[in-house]
């Protein structure tokens, strides 16, 4: 039998990097963080960290295995390697689970700020579709009467985030004076529906609508009082919007209801999201003052507004 301290040295000598992932570090990451942002930090983990540096022992990792996975996961043997983006969030995660590791005294130091990891200035950026005035009027005059057009509307005239506009409940919009207050969102991990909270004290913000939006919101309203009515469901949590059922409705479902519109209407192919990038281009595009944008789209910083939307400055100078 050995004291209780040799017993503790013993066990940090032989703990892997894998075990103190599996039975320390995730455990108190899963309390901190939200559902999808967890799920994703799993699902890196079991799939490229604990396979090439699992076995490791934490205390004798060093980071030229740390460099050797990161060249591995961008430029594997066979295959197509992993986008630099997914290889430095990999590289958080490992950073920051032996900073973790260094605080409590496993680890002397920390290997992960000593390897090279792809920088966020390289990191590819993925282009985003800007609609012209005339192709948004197209894609909206193709989903009306579709039950989803409201939320098409909305996302459209504000640059809301899909995850904002279905987390809205009716309480969140003030009729009166026309504006909505942003404070949740809903994403699926999974098929299943989970509400976030805003990150940042910008996404959490106020956004002004035009007239026609608040109509369309109005009727919408309407439309679902009748329809709980005439089905007998109870109101309940007061989502926004609901599929037949009064449940808050998938964000898949949007995706793929969407697709089709997009298909349908003869434009650009496009995600949902570019719903969002439609709206901010066209704003500035129309004089409105880059601070004012990027507030409405709920930017961290206004920089980030004049990064993503540079391609329309040029004309505003002409």
């Amino acid at each position: 039998a050995c004291s209780w301290l040799l017993c503790e040295i013993s066990a940090i000598r032989s703990l892997t990097f894998g075990a103190y992932l599996r039975s320390q570090w995730l455990p108190a990451k899963k309390l901190q963080l939200a559902t999808s942002t967890y799920r994703g930090y799993e699902r890196n983990v079991a799939r490229h960290v604990l396979p090439a540096l699992g076995r490791i022992s934490i205390r004798r990792l060093r980071f030229q295995q740390i460099e050797a996975l990161y060249d591995t996961l961008l430029y594997p043997e066979t295959g197509r390697g992993l986008a630099p983006k997914t290889v430095y969030e990999i590289h958080l995660i490992i950073r920051g689970a032996l900073t973790d590791a260094h605080r409590r005294g496993l680890v002397t130091r920390n290997v992960a700020l000593v390897a090279r990891a792809p920088k966020q200035r390289s990191l590819q950026r993925i282009d985003g579709v800007s609609l012209t005035e005339d192709e948004l009027r197209r894609m909206l005059r193709t989903a009306a009467g579709h039950r989803f057009f409201p939320i098409f509307r909305l996302t459209a005239m504000t640059g809301m985030r899909r995850n904002e506009v279905l987390g809205l409940k009716w309480p969140d919009i003030d009729f009166k004076k026309k504006r909505i207050h942003l404070n949740r969102g809903l994403v699926a991990v999974g098929y299943e529906v989970h509400q976030t909270r805003g990150k940042t004290k910008t996404a959490r913000r106020t956004i002004e609508l035009d007239a026609t939006t608040v109509a369309v919101l109005e009727g919408w309203r309407a439309y679902q009082a009748a329809e709980f009515a005439a089905v007998g469901v109870d109101p309940g949590d007061e989502w926004v919007f609901t599929a037949g059922d009064g449940e808050p409705i998938h964000p898949h479902a949007v995706y793929e209801a969407f697709r089709r519109v997009v298909a349908n209407a003869g434009i650009p192919a496009m995600r949902f999201h570019d719903l969002r990038h439609t709206h901010g281009s066209l704003l500035i595009a129309e004089g409105i003052p880059v601070k004012v944008v990027s507030e409405r789209l709920g930017h961290a910083h206004i920089a980030h507004t004049l990064q993503t939307y540079q391609h329309v400055l040029p004309g505003m100078q002409a």
